[in-house]
């Protein structure tokens, strides 16, 4: 049945009842009023009797003959007002008659054939009217009117929900109590997703149940507080008398069942067989007799992926054919709704990890600078975008800071983006100069695509001379605070962004003083429909003044807080794109702290370097480093003299330990081997491995530098 055609169009010429909602709880339960005791008169229409269009409407329904003009027709039992089409509201519900109704029992639809071995329920007042139910139970749904008002108000409810957990409350808060008195849901663990094939055994797993509340159970009909035991037929505690788990048998009834797809009533034959399967030994104890228990297959794109129980109280009115008919809607819409919630499910989770991955995990601790980031993608909706961050270790205790943005926010965004940062960590790796990584960067963009277009703010700060040097590719501008409040946005030109080819990138070199603070941010922070990239420059600017102005003029705020004041500057609308965000601390390294020397390519450098380094340890009072440094400086400038053809640099950093620096025009990294007895040489950076804390080698474009850090305690 297609839902849309159902649920619609009816809809769209009701005029339902005022503050009532069929799928809702508090709505939906309908109190009888008392019976009238004499007949109905049908309203007199214009040209006598009611005749015309709705005797027509009415006949066609109840497959009578209609009266020709002039002729008198058939006798037989009166129409009920409430059954003539055109007496009032469509979907009005119908008035309640003491008279018992005589029509013909209506045909049962085609779509749903009568189940074997079910009783069809007698055509009585009672059944037809809701006369001799209980104050406070629901109404049945006597018209097709009604039941399609129901399907529409109930599927749009489903629909509502997201996730899954929103879908299966939508379908127990739909149908309980408006259709049946309590509900248990059923779905696959774990649930398929998209066109994945389940290995193993096929399991069932409880995921909610649903009834009406025990303080409007007048009747008595379900459990109360101080109950002991369940009575057979009653609705008990749902979750304590069913079984959580439930393993489909290959070729069992159960199986049977949701392989037929369509509803059945309890009491069919497959039904009574596949029921103690999915709810246990002492299911049957909340099964009621009669026809007043629906199980209906939950069925998604491809394959069942659960199944609902519907059930009814044994002193309320029993299910119809007919609601075998709403059943299915409402498990068809169930089933495609999960189906959609899973695969978007999935859908997120791959873009969280693959946002995860495209950034840094964890940020680097290089030596003279702290750091501290954020990232907001532009809508839950869209969890991945081109922006990103990165913090580069160099060679000399330098760090690069990276920031970019690639237009748009999706993911092949996201994945341009991650190659873009990977060449320039690749970059970084060469030391090349700020302009010189923007140019490789516009080359590789050019290479990805005529439309791969992004900006990026490449910067590299060196903590001993409290420089920093910023290339910029059509980047908003950084914004420097220092330390006394003032805050302000560096002139860096700006460039064209990467991708467009054939332009030159210029690099600008400024101080930056200890305890400032440097921001990197991409324009989703300073722009959006409501103000434009330069007014939101300057009320960053002014929010990191009046932030600074909290602490002091001799204390810079603490980074995370810093970074969170910033965002908090975003107001309602302007989130309209991605957000990326970088804050550097420049601590820098001390002068007294730096020991710096040439040394000229001969045999006797090794020993001048050993003498040099013992000075510099005396000087800081690291007296008890002074064997393991000069063993090791030994090696390593010895093994740089061997074939360097200029002058050789030794640098001594005192910081939170202690880091040795030897530089040399040769390219070609050193690798560590294992020496054989015989060998001569080749123990130097065995010894380096095995003495210092840690230790590498790093490519420069004038040769190389290895280091090594020993700790200073």
């Amino acid at each position: 049945m297609d839902s849309k055609g159902v649920t619609e169009q009816p809809i769209s010429f009701e005029r339902p009842e005022t503050g009532v909602d069929p799928a809702e709880t508090r709505g939906a339960l309908v109190r009888t009023s008392t019976p009238s005791t004499g007949h109905s008169t049908p309203p007199h229409t214009p040209g006598g009797g009611t005749g015309g269009t709705a005797a027509l409407s009415a006949q066609a329904r109840t497959g009578e003959t209609p009266s020709t003009p002039g002729t008198t027709a058939p006798s037989g039992p009166s129409k009920e007002p409430s059954d003539i089409a055109g007496n009032g509201p469509e979907h009005s519900q119908p008035s309640v008659s003491a008279e018992p109704d005589t029509h013909r029992p209506r045909p049962v639809q085609e779509a749903i054939p009568p189940q074997p071995g079910a009783e069809q329920p007698p055509a009585s007042a009672e059944r037809r009217t809701g006369q001799g139910l209980p104050p406070g139970g629901p109404t049945p749904m006597r018209r097709d009117g009604d039941r399609l008002r129901f399907v529409g108000a109930a599927t749009r409810r489903i629909a509502r929900g997201i996730d899954l957990d929103e879908i299966v409350m939508g379908l127990c808060r739909a149908t309980v109590p408006t259709f049946s008195d309590a509900i248990l849901v059923y779905l696959r663990d774990p649930l398929p997703v998209g066109d994945e094939r389940p290995t193993g055994p096929v399991v069932l797993r409880l995921r909610r149940t649903d009834r009406i509340p025990e303080e409007r159970d007048t009747e008595g009909g379900f459990l109360g507080a101080g109950a002991q035991q369940p009575e057979p037929n009653e609705l008990a505690e749902l979750s304590s008398v069913t079984a959580e788990l439930c393993e489909v048998r290959p070729g069992g009834a159960l199986a049977e069942v949701l392989r037929g797809v369509r509803p059945v009533f309890a009491d069919a034959p497959a039904a009574r067989a596949a029921l103690p399967e999915l709810l246990g030994d002492d299911g049957e104890l909340i099964i009621p007799d009669g026809q007043r228990a629906i199980l209906a297959p939950l069925r998604g794109r491809r394959r069942v992926i659960g199944a609902a129980v519907f059930l009814r109280r044994p002193d309320r009115i029993a299910f119809e054919p007919d609601d075998l008919l709403v059943a299915a809607q409402l498990a068809t819409h169930s089933a495609l709704g999960i189906d959609k919630a899973v695969l978007y499910g999935r859908e997120a989770y791959i873009a969280d990890e693959l946002q995860r991955t495209m950034l840094p995990e964890t940020l680097p601790r290089p030596t003279g600078v702290r750091l501290a980031s954020r990232y907001l993608p532009a809508a839950e909706t869209a969890r991945v975008g081109g922006d990103w961050y990165d913090a580069i270790p160099l060679p000399g205790s330098r760090v690069a800071l990276v920031v970019g943005d690639v237009m748009g926010h999706s993911m092949t965004s996201a994945a341009i983006m991650g190659q873009l940062r990977t060449t320039a960590q690749t970059l970084a790796g060469l030391d090349l100069p700020p302009q010189e990584v923007l140019h490789h960067l516009d080359e590789q963009a050019q290479r990805l695509g005529t439309d791969r277009m992004a900006t990026c703010l490449y910067a590299v700060y060196d903590p001993v001379s409290h420089r920093i040097t910023i290339a910029n590719a059509g980047h908003p501008p950084p914004v420097l605070l220092h330390l006394g409040g003032r805050a302000e946005v560096l002139r860096v030109p700006a460039g064209a962004p990467i991708g467009v080819g054939g332009v030159d990138f210029e690099a600008v070199e400024l101080d930056a003083p200890a305890g400032a603070t440097l921001l990197l941010y991409t324009d989703g922070l300073v722009e959006s429909r409501l103000r434009d990239v330069w007014t939101g420059i300057e009320q960053l600017r002014e929010k990191l003044a009046a932030t600074a102005q909290l602490t002091g003029p001799d204390h810079p705020p603490p980074l995370e807080a810093l970074c969170d004041e910033v965002l908090d500057m975003l107001g309602p609308g302007d989130r309209d794109d991605d957000i990326a965000l970088l804050a550097a601390r420049f601590d820098g390294i001390a002068p007294s702290d730096v020991a710096y020397w040439f040394l000229e390519p001969e045999d006797a450098a090794p020993g001048r370097a050993r003498r040099l380094a013992r000075r510099a340890l005396s000087r800081w009072g690291l007296e008890e480093l002074t064997d393991s440094v000069e063993l090791l400086v030994s090696e390593v400038v010895t093994n740089a003299v061997r074939y360097a053809s200029r002058p050789v640099t030794l640098r001594l950093l005192r910081t939170d330990v202690l880091r040795c620096e030897v530089g040399d025009d040769v390219p070609q990294l050193p690798r560590l081997r294992q020496a054989r007895a015989t060998d001569e040489g080749g123990r130097g950076l065995y010894l380096v491995n095995r003495l210092a804390r840690r230790w590498g080698a790093t490519r420069l474009s004038t040769g190389k530098v290895v280091w090594f850090e020993l700790n200073r305690s």
